[in-house]
């Protein structure tokens, strides 16, 4: 039986479209530790999402549970200041409810950052990494069936991530603001863990560079809604045995926390050439 979204969340989408103090064109959600990216820009309006029917609530630190509503140049924004993840116990269906509201929200675009742990031998935490692809087999069969069952208007079934034209804007943002940018493959795993390091070697043999709780379904979910999509991971931390030391979420904060001025400088360059 199909679960019909646009009913289910009638009121929700109500309520955003008629708070919103413009339409949108751009969505941007912001990972672990990079909220205060919020901050730095021309925000209209804020709405917590305590106040929304239907919307859950994060718990996690480092997402606040904001919905704001900016402008930066000539892009009209909807970001949203904390994600919702499997680890917290939500199903595919609330984890994705944000990317739906903001193609809801008539946004044509997205752009993803999330924290992530470096597997590979290039990456180090405080490096910024563009994704240019994804391993979402951890979720593929939930996320096929849930689109399945979702009456939606389908408009990708081979799904178109990264978008190139947004890939060559953010690379060309990096190298004006003389910011080393890194590429990887993003592994996603559901958690609640931090993964050992017998898994660690074997998304090492997948492919992988880096490995998160967030973003792979996320992009795919938006592709298939149509939207233009790119991705950006911090990388926060060395993932499970690649280091001796012990991993942590504060690790994760403090790291993130320490690059904000530049992945601030490179949000708002990619959005002026976007």
């Amino acid at each position: 039986m199909k679960v019909d979204l646009n009913f289910k969340y009638s009121e929700l989408i109500h309520k955003l479209n008629r708070i919103k103090p413009f339409d949108c064109d751009t969505a941007i959600t912001l990972g672990s530790g990079l909220g205060d990216f919020a901050n730095s820009i021309d925000i209209k309006l804020s709405v917590d999402v305590k106040d929304l029917p239907g919307y859950p609530h994060s718990t996690i630190e480092g997402h606040s549970g904001k919905i704001h509503f900016a402008a930066y140049r000539q892009k009209k924004l909807v970001l949203f200041q904390g994600r919702i993840h499997f680890y917290e116990g939500y199903d595919i269906e609330k984890c994705l409810l944000p990317i739906f509201l903001a193609r809801k929200l008539n946004c044509k675009q997205l752009l993803l950052s999330n924290a992530a742990g470096g597997i590979s031998n290039h990456l180090a935490p405080g490096d910024l990494m563009l994704i240019s692809s994804l391993n979402a087999i951890g979720i593929k069969k939930e996320l096929t069936n849930f689109i399945g069952l979702s009456s939606i208007d389908q408009h990708n079934r081979f799904i178109d991530f990264p978008d190139k034209s947004m890939i060559a804007s953010i690379k060309s943002a990096a190298a004006e603001e003389k910011i080393a940018l890194k590429e990887g493959v993003y592994f996603f795993t559901k958690g609640p863990s931090y993964e050992t390091p017998a898994e660690i070697r074997m998304i090492k043999i997948s492919g992988a560079d880096a490995v998160g709780m967030s973003t792979a379904h996320e992009a795919v979910f938006a592709s298939v809604l149509g939207m233009r999509v790119a991705a950006i991971s911090c990388i926060t931390n060395y993932a499970a045995g690649i280091r001796q030391t012990k991993l942590s979420h504060s690790e994760v904060m403090e790291t993130a926390d320490s690059v904000k001025e530049k992945f601030e400088r490179l949000i708002k360059k990619s959005l002026e050439l976007i």
